[in-house]
């Protein structure tokens, strides 16, 4: 069954990209001028765009694929992953990988809507990764988000959302091509989940505000056994020169257990001064109170665990410059602290620095050339076969095509 999936979906994707590339190509030159006077000759109507829909449903999707060449040459001897470190959905290096295909299908709530996406490659490797989203030996769980909408229309805006859908809170977002920088900050990887499941709405409470409250299981899985959901607060400030986003999100996610909580606090002030500079900060706490739990022994019942409080916490700074019309600049520094090593593995500060150079070919297609250097104050990042070292440094050349009524 496996087999069958994967190689549908492999049909699927490169069946979207040859449709990226036949819409993104330039324009055909325009023909020789005609021997009769302009009078004489009939207007010629310009080529009507491309209808991207199957009946009620907007059709869009992508093909992202990269290689990454990584300085360190983790794991080249022994047989070992080539990963990059604190790395998401481009963390294999020194090779070429399909970072994610994706096909979406959407109708905007009228007053009913859905929307569903088909995600593919190393991204499903990791947004689904969850044991309650894998059969335990491997990931057939194909979908980044599946949820149905309402918005009645004399709700002033209201709108509600249930089923899978991606997380509100971080500056970045699962997509690369809706980002700055092609890979994703330590505070991505680290701080945030990816997606969660349940319900979650919307409300406009002024002409520049809207907020919003969420019911959901917790972070990346659809089913629980611990008991208890998560409440997700959000809001959202858009002003004209800048927008200030807002998120919480509080619930018990230890496993096993009802006891302790996870808390997380998110905000990013995004700067829009002007069409072609544009800056953001974005800023996470967590904390995640451990809880006990008994469990059955020959000898009787036994607790485990303990109710050891540990919490994370980090800032970046990016700032996106739009050179020309079809190439930009993005320059982004993190800085994460792991005071318990309960997010990366072991007790760190980290920081990090992104250069990233766009350029648009064309509508619909776009590379990438990226610099990423990474620092911490311990002997962290693998190093050839044997070693470690206190610092990674790649260069990433990535080609991105997508289609779709909004290119």
């Amino acid at each position: 069954m496996y087999l069958k999936v994967n190689r549908i979906l492999q049909i699927m994707a490169g069946t979207t990209l040859a449709a990226a590339l036949l819409a993104s190509a330039q324009t055909p030159a325009p023909p020789a001028a005609p021997a009769q006077t302009p009078a004489a000759q009939a207007p010629v109507a310009p080529a009507a765009p491309p209808t991207w829909s199957v009946g009620p449903m907007d059709l869009s999707g992508f093909i992202d694929g990269y290689y990454s060449f990584n300085t360190n040459q983790p794991n080249t001897q022994d047989g070992g992953q080539q990963i990059n470190q604190l790395y998401n959905f481009n963390d294999k290096t020194d090779q070429f990988e399909l970072s994610a295909a994706k096909l979406t299908l959407n109708h905007d709530p009228d007053p009913v809507g859905a929307r569903i996406d088909f995600v593919y490659g190393r991204t499903n490797d990791l947004i689904n990764s969850s044991p309650s989203n894998s059969d335990g030996t491997e990931q057939l769980n194909y979908i980044e988000q599946a949820f149905i909408s309402m918005k009645p229309p004399k709700a002033k805006g209201f709108e509600l959302d249930f089923g899978k859908f991606v997380t509100s809170a971080g500056a970045e977002v699962i997509e690369a091509k809706d980002n700055w920088n092609y890979s994703r900050s330590l505070l991505f990887v680290n701080a945030i989940p990816y997606w969660h499941f349940g319900a979650r709405t919307s409300i406009p409470v002024s002409k520049t505000e809207t907020l919003g409250v969420q019911v959901v299981n917790g972070w990346n899985n659809v089913a629980k056994s611990n008991g208890g959901a998560t409440v997700g607060i959000t809001s959202a400030l858009v002003k004209p020169k800048y927008s200030w986003f807002l998120n919480y999100y509080g619930g018990p996610e230890n496993a096993n257990t009802t006891h302790g909580f996870r808390n997380l606090f998110d905000s990013t002030l995004l700067l829009t001064p002007n069409g072609k500079f544009n800056a953001y900060i974005n800023y996470d706490y967590g904390q995640n109170r451990d809880g006990t739990y008994t469990v059955n022994t020959s000898e009787g019942t036994e607790t485990m665990g303990d109710t050891e409080l540990k919490h994370w916490q980090g800032v970046e700074f990016a700032a996106h410059g739009q050179i020309t019309g079809t190439q930009a600049l993005t320059g982004r520094f993190g800085y994460f602290n792991d005071p318990n090593g309960s997010q990366t593995g072991m007790i760190q500060h980290l920081y990090e620095f992104t250069a990233t150079y766009e350029y648009k070919w064309a509508a619909g297609l776009l590379t990438r050339v990226e610099y990423r250097g990474d620092f911490s104050n311990q002997q962290f990042f693998q190093k050839d076969a044997n070693e470690t070292s206190d610092n990674q440094n790649t260069i990433t050349l990535a080609f991105i095509a997508f289609f779709g009524p909004k290119r």
